[in-house]
């Protein structure tokens, strides 16, 4: 059994094309309904005044004829960074699949969740935005906002970022960070509809239990990536968004009806549900006219944590 902390995994495993690619195979796999993949196991932490202090996630997926799967747990503290600590964290281990034994652990601190997060709405972006998209909107001002950024560089020509969150300090880091690390500018606007007037593509990255993005926001032809909803208590869009959107994608249907997006709209959802995996294995792209609305809701798969585990422990295996 190998154990790797998280300087070798991040050294290992970068936001690239190569990760990217690793990612997109794991969602065709999906798609094509060579995965086995359980519900994700979650529970929230509660303190004795019944305030909510955190939360933990467990996903796992088996890919048909990889050697290798992998078992995440994840946890998300969000009032952490008030002690000087990250909200994410946790850990993946790969068993092998033929055997049953430990290969490796992955002590990642959350690392490879934000990489995977962030490819994955890349995909998104690839797979539902227009080919001319260069501005982005982003709601929230945490690491998982500045990643979405700088994967989305890795398939459309973004050269514009605009940014809306409650905090202005935060804000303001953001915009430092994103000038520094990848030479871009970021203006600050004091609503999410402010933010999205001169976007083709809006990521909302917030652990909000309420809406933060609404229907009357959003201008024709705009693509929207949704990964904040991955617990059944979080909400980042107006229901209204996904009943007017022209098509609504999912990275699992059932997920997002349990703990996603779905889970909050009122009623049945009538319209039609695609899978992401789904359109990635046929290389079918919705979008037929410049001015439709493309919805999709993330909430983040056992799939996902298997593929970019397994890609990761290769490159850290081949350089040994």
């Amino acid at each position: 059994m190998k154990i790797y902390n998280k300087q070798q995994i991040s050294t290992a495993a970068r936001l690239n094309h190569d990760a990217l690619r690793a990612v997109e195979e794991g969602f065709v796999a999906l798609g094509r309904g060579e995965v086995s993949m359980p519900p994700v196991l979650s529970m929230n932490i509660t303190e004795s005044n019944g305030d909510m202090t955190g939360e933990v996630d467990i996903k796992t997926a088996h890919i048909k004829g990889n050697e290798r799967f992998a078992i995440k747990v994840s946890t998300g503290f969000f009032n952490n960074p008030a002690l000087g600590l990250p909200s994410l964290s946790g850990l993946m281990v790969l068993f092998s699949a033929r055997t049953g034994v430990v290969d490796s652990v992955l002590f990642d601190e959350g690392y490879l969740t934000d990489l995977r997060t962030a490819l994955a709405g890349a995909l998104a972006a690839k797979y539902l935005s227009r080919e001319d998209s260069h501005s982005v909107a982003v709601i929230g001002a945490g690491l998982q906002a500045e990643l979405q950024v700088a994967a989305l560089t890795l398939v459309r020509g973004i050269d514009q970022v605009h940014l809306y969150a409650r905090n202005p300090e935060r804000m303001a880091a953001y915009q430092q960070r994103m000038s520094e690390h990848h030479g871009l500018e970021v203006i600050l606007h004091d609503s999410a509809r402010s933010a999205c007037a001169k976007a083709d593509i809006v990521v909302t990255t917030t652990p909000s239990t309420e809406p933060v993005l609404h229907w009357a926001d959003l201008k024709p032809g705009t693509h929207v990536t949704a990964m904040g909803s991955d617990n059944s208590h979080k909400q980042e869009l107006e229901s209204t968004i996904l009943d007017q959107a022209d098509f609504m994608v999912v990275d699992r249907r059932s997920q997002s009806e349990s703990i996603g997006e779905l889970h909050h709209f009122p009623g049945e959802f009538h319209g039609q549900v695609h899978e992401l995996g789904d359109l990635i294995a046929r290389q079918h792209y919705l979008r037929t006219d410049p001015a439709q609305i493309t919805v999709c809701d993330l909430s983040g798969t056992g799939v996902q944590d298997t593929a970019i585990a397994n890609y990761t422990a290769g490159r850290l295996s081949a350089a040994v």
